[in-house]
């Protein structure tokens, strides 16, 4: 998926702050990553600057990886949604998740959709697997599991972590992002966050529309 947002005239003020802190989000990435080739460099001598360097490159490709990935489309077409979000995980993986010892696992069963409703469902994945190595883990490794599905015209993506929930799991930035993301594709979302892990489940109608899902 490649392309690039090219905002409307007509985009209401809630589609532009949430480009807006999206795109702070991305800001923050780099900063980070800025930071830790600064750390890497001034901590290197002789040979370790090399492979200091090269630690770098992998880092910086990684994260290339991932924001292509979240690219919007350039043309609406119709594809396998499991297939996206499957090298979406892989590019999460490896950009954000493999140095903190936590484990992505994707269980998934063919949803054919249009383009442009992968991408957002695309955006909410990778907004919950951040929330979740944000607050769930606290440095000490974990899990994330994700399972997309379909039921007739609905589809279904349940994210899953082992961790433990805290406030800022449940009031960040991140999850209202999700629910607003939720909504460009009709869709609902249900947050559970107990001691021993939290679990998102995103229900949203395949093809749009389907009377907003509550039964």
């Amino acid at each position: 998926m490649g392309g690039h947002f090219d905002p409307k005239p007509s985009s209401s003020l809630d589609d532009y702050l949430l480009v807006r802190e999206l795109t702070h989000r991305t800001i923050n990435e780099f900063t980070s990553m800025i930071a830790l080739v600064s750390l890497a460099a001034a901590r290197s001598t002789g040979d370790k600057v090399e492979i200091a360097l090269e630690g770098v490159k992998a880092l910086l490709h990684n994260h290339a990886c991932l924001y292509h990935a979240l690219q919007m489309p350039t043309y609406s077409t119709v594809m396998d949604a499991s297939d996206y979000v499957r090298v979406l995980c892989q590019s999460i993986k490896r950009a954000k998740l493999d140095d903190r010892n936590i484990e992505l696992t994707l269980v998934e069963h063919p949803v054919k959709m249009r383009s442009d409703r992968c991408w957002m469902l695309g955006m909410i994945v990778s907004e919950l697997i951040a929330n979740s190595a944000r607050h769930a883990f606290d440095g000490r490794g974990g899990a994330i599991r994700i399972e997309l599905s379909a039921s007739g015209p609905i589809a279904q993506c349940q994210v899953t972590d082992n961790g433990s929930s805290n406030g800022a799991a449940q009031s960040g930035n991140g999850l209202q992002i999700v629910v607003e993301l939720a909504r460009k594709i009709d869709g609902e979302i249900v947050h559970r966050f107990e001691i021993d892990g939290a679990t998102s489940v995103l229900t949203f109608p395949i093809d749009g529309d389907p009377s907003t899902i509550d039964p």
